[in-house]
């Protein structure tokens, strides 16, 4: 049946993170009245605020924190929790699949294509089946807990090399996420051998391992250095410019003939854009995110758009110098572009010409643990107390709703004044292990 002129335009938001997540906020505070309905499809219930993954691993922050539901937030959208599976812009079709498994077509007006990215996985072997990554609440907590795991099992077992494997923690990836999970995860670990009386610090043993010559691209090399000699510092041994090839059975294998056993890989070596775009009939670029104008518009469309890390939207603050200059994917720049997306939306729907997206990178920080971190702001240089202090200054002030800043401030304070819980609570990722031994008693 067609639709009439009566009836609201229809925009499907694709992802609740953080492009979705400001849109949809944006869009419920300026459309007017029965304007436009707004709906929006994400795998899970809720926004994730990865910058606080790390903390939320290390146990300085509640993880129900560092996520944002949907639907209390998003009062004025109707929110679906399923996965986009096919875009068919053609017939103005997105095809979803929900968690029952049954899949259904779902029509719109406007598009926007939110979706991210994934983490990029190599044919390595052992990654699948023995690498976990660290994008999700779920990974962040699972890797706490398998962590302290480890701890309590080197504790009381009487094998030296399986002791040895038990507490060795190998990260790949020398990123913000790797380097983040890195240092937090490693402070934890440190702090929490102080209750076995087994283990001591120097008996832990971090490695990382980086493809590239330095970390932390993001923030000037001299800064890259000094996080390198930081990390030295504490124990955790550092790999650069060399390749992982291979994990079986827990046995790492390095491109420079390095050999160790490990019960933990993580992987943070790189995202790629959602593979659901490969799956519609979108403008992308060799690298698979979609084609855009500095306006956000999907090119060659009017009522298509995107923005945050599965988009190529022109960088104008660099395109002078090169003119193919497309926004770095990082939290910065989407959270910057969500906000203006939903203007331009708005603006769009009533007829005018909406504004291209302009931002100079301010600059990076980066958490290596408590008290300790790293900055490039503004040409400014920070390290130490006061780049983990804008660390944290920036990240709460990004983070969504009123709620959530001021639950992770409280836990942030009671940490200072308690210290953190250094509880393993490994039975929640086989909560039937325990039912199923005593039925076959």
């Amino acid at each position: 049946m067609a639709r009439t002129k009566a009836e609201p335009t229809r925009i499907l938001i694709l992802g609740g993170g953080y492009v979705g997540l400001y849109t949809a906020l944006g869009l419920q505070r300026k459309l007017r009245s029965g304007e436009a309905s707004v709906t929006v499809i994400d795998p899970q219930p809720h926004m994730t605020y990865q910058p606080f993954l790390p903390e939320a691993a290390a146990g300085a922050i509640e993880p129900r924190h560092v996520v944002v539901p949907l639907r209390r937030t998003l009062k004025r959208c109707h929110v679906i929790t399923a996965r986009a599976t096919k875009v068919e812009h053609a017939r103005k079709v997105v095809t979803i699949e929900a968690g029952d498994g049954h899949q259904e077509e779902l029509g719109y007006d406007v598009l926007v294509v939110a979706l991210g990215s994934v983490a990029r996985l190599l044919p390595i072997p052992g990654l699948a089946e023995h690498g976990v990554s660290f994008k999700t609440i779920g990974e962040a907590i699972y890797l706490r807990n398998h962590v302290l795991t480890k701890l309590d099992q080197a504790d009381s077992t009487l094998d030296p090399d399986l002791r040895r494997k038990l507490l060795t923690f190998t990260f790949v990836g020398g990123g913000f996420a790797g380097i983040e999970a890195l240092g937090e995860l490693e402070d934890m670990a440190r702090f929490a051998t102080q209750y076995y009386k087994n283990i001591s610090a120097d008996d832990l043993r971090f490695v990382l391992v980086e493809a590239a010559g330095r970390v932390l691209p993001e923030v000037r090399e001299s800064l890259g250095v000094y996080t390198v000699m930081q990390l030295e510092k504490r124990g955790i041994e550092v790999y650069l410019s060399t390749l992982a090839k291979s994990f079986e059975d827990g046995h790492v294998v390095l491109s420079d003939g390095t050999e160790f056993d490990s019960d933990t890989i993580v992987w943070t070596a790189g995202v790629k854009s959602n593979p659901v775009l490969a799956n519609s009939d979108l403008p992308l670029t060799k690298q698979g995110r979609l084609r855009a104008s500095a306006s956000m518009r999907v090119e060659g469309l009017t009522d298509a758009w995107t923005a945050g890390d599965c988009a190529a939207v022109p960088d104008l603050s660099r395109t002078p110098e090169d003119p193919t200059a497309i926004c770095a994917p990082n939290a910065q720049n989407a959270v910057r572009q969500a906000r203006l997306l939903a203007k331009n939306i708005v603006t769009a729907l009533r007829g005018n010409e909406p504004k291209d997206y302009y931002h100079k990178n301010l600059g990076s920080v980066a958490s290596l643990g408590l008290h300790q971190g790293v900055g490039d702001i503004m040409n400014f240089k920070a390290k130490g107390f006061i780049a983990w202090s804008m660390h944290r200054a920036y990240h709460v002030k990004a983070m969504p709703t009123f709620n959530r800043k001021v639950r992770i401030t409280l836990d942030w304070l009671t940490g200072g004044l308690f210290r953190r819980e250094v509880i393993s609570m490994g039975q929640i990722n086989d909560p039937k292990a325990e039912f199923a031994r005593v039925s076959k008693g």
